[in-house]
Parts: structure tokens; sequence; C-alpha cells
């Protein structure tokens, strides 16, 4: 499962459709084993989707989800601020903090992200 790689949809209007209801400007979105991208991805992009993908996986898909609303709902009442909310998820930390590492996903721990 480590080398699974999802689906990958360029110049989609998901992430433009999504980005009405969502606290930030949405470019790609990892939604079950399909990534949305409203332009063509770079590979910074498709490695910080692929770790969501891989979130996905660990999670079973439904809870990743849940996971990820929870949390979102927490750190909303925490930071008072969506976008502050958002940076702050466990999921995007992990992601962000190694979407510029090339080996990463060689090399990542499962389930470390929702301990960290």
């Amino acid at each position: 499962m480590r080398h699974w790689k999802p689906i990958m949809i360029e110049n989609s209007r998901i992430p433009i459709w999504l980005s009405y209801i969502s606290p930030i400007s949405i470019g790609a979105i990892a939604l079950g084993v399909i990534v949305f991208s409203k332009d063509e991805m770079d590979e910074r992009t498709k490695r910080h989707e692929t770790i969501h993908f891989q979130q996905y996986l660990e999670t079973l898909f439904i809870g990743f989800l849940i996971f990820y609303l929870l949390n979102w709902l927490w750190n909303t009442i925490r930071f008072q601020s969506g976008s502050i909310a958002y940076k702050n998820l466990k999921a995007e930390v992990e992601a962000y903090g190694n979407e510029d590492d090339e080996d990463y996903l060689a090399n990542r721990k499962r389930w470390r992200w929702m301990w960290e």
C-alpha cells in the first residue's frame, strides 16, 4: 500500500466549487482515491495529495473524513479562524511539512501524523 498512488485529475472545476464553502481557496483536494486539481499539478502538490491519500488508506477512508472534520471543528473553536484551523490540522501539518521531501512517501511512518 505504501507505493499506491491516487488517480490524479487535473484542470477540474471541483476545487473551485468547493472553495465557495471552504475557509481557504482550494487548488487541489484528495477525495478518497481521486485527487482533483484546478490546474496542472507540480510534483510537490502531487506529493502533498498523495500523503493525504495514504492517510485515507490508513483510516479506511471514512475514518479520515471523520477525523479531519472533528480536528477542523476543534481547531476552529481553538483558533477562532477557519484558515488557521486548516493550517493546524494534523493531516495538513504532515502533508505541508513533507511535501518538499522527495523520499518522504517511501520512508513515511504509518499513523504517526495522528499522534504528533
